[in-house]
């Protein structure tokens, strides 16, 4: 029986801001390693995973439209060559974009066994959990539905929980006798102290016609609304886009919900997963998996620490000393820093609430932004102007555009740029700038073997990013035309 690892990559992570934004959230950062939470999901289960019989497939990506080249990107990094990431244009929750891997699978007249996994969980013991992987195989080959099960370590209220059934033969898998939502502390304690409860890890496994089946039967109106979406699909390069207005009239539900929750006794299994499992759910359950030191404090950036004990401090762009302090959690960005004591971290979700009614950017994207062709850094803002620094990476090239309400200076600190200005076209190497006047046909290109770094100044009434006509643009971006109007064109500098 093959295997069809299907990576959920949508949410936000509001609870882990600054570092965690809603253009950039928590799946996209290495919180715990080198590697992203999302890269660490996908090698977990494509390098050294082997199969007794049949094989492991290249992972399968339900992604959000906003991040998709970052998305894309990182798997590149770390060599997953992944089929063509499906594209939510709205998140719909896990059991849509189940849904949609299920409806993507079996149209090429396959039927594996679908490991279904958010991209944004942290699992120390890869082991451990490619043994528990390999059980819960046996299990969903014959029709059942399959998920796993933490073996709860405190009174957890944030977590789901499943009550544990029957066991069933040799193996650790038992089956589930119910799902319950998540509890208010005393019953929690009695779960924990009863011990025949498991957190709900959120992991599934299946069968992809078994899902369809049973979305067909609990939520016949989620699988027609997706497989309207699916049908009326394009593909885009390494991007499979979904009808956005088919997609916007399905249900928002989660795979429990939608089916789990609602099966007779005897269809469904758990198997105890015992890896080090954390949904990084807030910061002080990355502080609970991280490394300390002997004080009890998980240090990372630029930190200094004095008398303090049991803190989480993450540093990005300077110094943080912290002097007397015991269970806070003080993460700094270049545009924000979060303080709070480890015991309020469920609220850092409220700041982020009250920075969107403020409507402050801080919410939504970082300082620096990322973009298919490299990213940018906005190092200096003020009245009518605004500071970047472009990396474009070797080889990409910028859409061909103009901007109604700014004029753009660009200067080369390292690389070469190819310049389209009007109708010439020339190259800018280090130390060399050009002028983009407001109105004027612009591009913007790398073709070196190496980085290019600008530093762009803009000026002018309107800095906005929506201020961007694009007429050619090789990453699918909106185009206003085939051809730019011949008045745009008409000067250069």
């Amino acid at each position: 029986m093959d295997l069809q690892p299907v990576i959920l990559c949508g949410g936000s992570g509001a609870r882990l801001w600054p570092l965690s934004r809603e253009q950039y959230p928590k799946q996209l950062l290495a919180l715990t390693g080198e590697n992203s939470l999302l890269q660490a999901t996908a090698l977990r289960i494509t390098t050294q995973f082997k199969l007794d019989e049949g094989s492991v497939m290249p992972p399968m990506v339900v992604s959000n439209e906003h991040y998709r080249f970052i998305t894309a990107e990182q798997l590149r990094q770390v060599g997953i060559a992944s089929a063509p990431l499906i594209l939510e244009p709205v998140g719909r929750n896990t059991a849509p974009a189940l849904t949609l891997a299920a409806l993507a699978v079996v149209e090429n007249d396959a039927d594996p066994v679908l490991l279904v996994m958010p991209a944004d969980h942290v699992i120390v013991d890869e082991a451990m959990f490619q043994m528990a992987v390999t059980v819960g195989i046996a299990h969903a080959a014959t029709g059942k539905l399959v998920t796993f099960g933490i073996p709860p370590t405190k009174a957890e209220t944030a977590y789901g929980y499943i009550a544990v059934g029957e066991k069933l033969g040799e193996d650790s898998a038992h089956l589930i006798a119910s799902f319950i939502e998540k509890p208010d502390l005393a019953t929690a304690e009695r779960y924990l102290a009863d011990g025949g409860y498991l957190w709900n890890s959120g992991i599934f496994m299946m069968r992809a016609s078994v899902w369809l089946d049973h979305i067909e039967m609990y939520r016949p109106d989620i699988l027609s609304a997706c497989s309207a979406a699916f049908f009326r699909r394009q593909l885009d390069n390494d991007f499979l886009r979904i009808d956005e207005d088919a997609f916007n009239d399905c249900p928002s539900e989660s795979i429990d919900y939608a089916v789990m929750e609602k099966l007779p006794y005897g269809s469904s299994v758990v198997i105890p997963l015992l890896a080090q499992w954390s949904d990084v759910g807030s910061w002080d359950a990355l502080w609970q998996v991280s490394e300390k030191d002997q004080d009890g404090n998980h240090l990372s950036g630029d930190v200094l620490t004095l008398a303090s004990k049991s803190t989480l401090v993450l540093a990005q762009s300077r110094l943080v000393a912290c002097v007397g302090v015991e269970n806070l959690v003080v993460v700094e960005t270049a545009d924000a820093v979060l303080v709070s004591h480890r015991d309020s971290v469920q609220k850092v979700k409220d700041v982020v609430a009250l920075l969107k009614i403020k409507q402050r950017s801080e919410s939504d994207s970082h300082r620096k932004t990322y973009r298919p062709w490299g990213h940018y850094d906005s190092i200096d803002c003020g009245s009518r102007f605004q500071v970047k620094r472009l990396l474009i990476n070797p080889g990409a090239t910028l859409s061909l555009q103009m901007h109604h309400h700014r004029a753009e200076h660009w200067i080369v600190v390292r690389g070469t740029a190819r310049v389209t200005c009007g109708e010439k076209v020339f190259l800018l190497s280090e130390n060399e700038s050009t002028y983009i006047s407001l109105g004027q046909l612009h591009r913007l290109e790398n073709p070196g073997m190496i980085a290019l770094e600008i530093i762009e100044v803009q000026s002018g009434a309107y800095l906005g990013e929506d201020d961007i006509v694009r007429f050619e643009d090789k990453y699918g971006r909106n185009k206003v035309a085939a051809h730019p109007p011949k008045l745009i064109m008409a000067k250069s500098s």
